[in-house]
């Protein structure tokens, strides 16, 4: 996880405050987010440990489902990179990697992403096949989440995530291509894709189980085919 985890917990009924310093008045569900600066507002104020990831705290009983912008972009680490050239001898490499898998482990732990009711994940700049794989592993352990914001990841494909519980998902400015690449919504009730790539109506009957109430596709090409609204 990088350096960059700040938030408090948010137990009430809106989404999550956004932490990010470049998209903190920026909000497609016209919510407005804002950044608490109270020194007594929670566990993490953002201003002391704005750029220090929650596991790194000494004395620090933080989850992860009390943050309310958790950075999750993971990378490789030092010893991977050198692995990854065969710089390290074999044997000396497979000790680094087992005592960094075993505190690895103990920071997931911390996690609790299985707890959260609300999240949200968006501006997570996942430009590494590390950080992706990373961050679809968080997703898949989201099996109570109700409202999530996963606004700007550019993500392509998420047909292999479940969120059995999810009723609002905000997938804003990502790069769908089609409705088939949505994760599984059964309890689904309000929906935003605008600003993706997608281009038809083709898949739209799988939320058809779902209870869904508003729909949002502003600003994708499927706005320009004959008859939308209609259909």
């Amino acid at each position: 996880l990088s350096p960059s985890s700040s938030g408090v917990n948010t137990s009430s009924g809106s989404f999550p405050k956004s932490h990010s310093s470049q998209y903190s008045e920026i909000s497609v569900t016209h919510t407005p987010l804002s950044v608490d600066q109270s020194p007594d507002s929670g566990i993490l104020p953002s201003s002391r440990f704005r750029f220090v990831s929650w596991q790194r705290l000494e004395e620090s009983d933080v989850k992860g489902d009390q943050l309310s912008c958790p950075r999750v972009r993971e990378g490789p680490s030092v010893e991977d990179l050198f692995l990854r050239k065969d710089d390290i001898p074999l044997e000396r490499g497979r000790r680094k990697r087992r005592e960094e898998e075993g505190q690895r482990w103990e920071e997931r732990l911390q996690e609790n992403w299985e707890n959260c009711v609300e999240l949200n994940l968006s501006y997570q700049d996942l430009g590494d096949p590390f950080q992706q794989e990373n961050f679809s592993r968080i997703l898949r352990r989201l099996i109570r989440v109700e409202r999530l914001q996963l606004i700007n990841n550019s993500l392509t494909d998420l047909s292999s995530i479940c969120l059995p519980r999810c009723r609002s998902l905000n997938l804003h400015r990502n790069h769908l291509t089609c409705i088939r690449q949505l994760p599984k919504l059964p309890a689904l009730e309000h929906l935003c894709l605008s600003e993706n790539s997608i281009s038809t109506l083709r898949g739209l009957g799988a939320l058809g189980t779902s209870p869904l109430h508003s729909l949002t596709l502003r600003s994708n090409p499927v706005n320009y085919i004959q008859d939308y609204r209609a259909r």
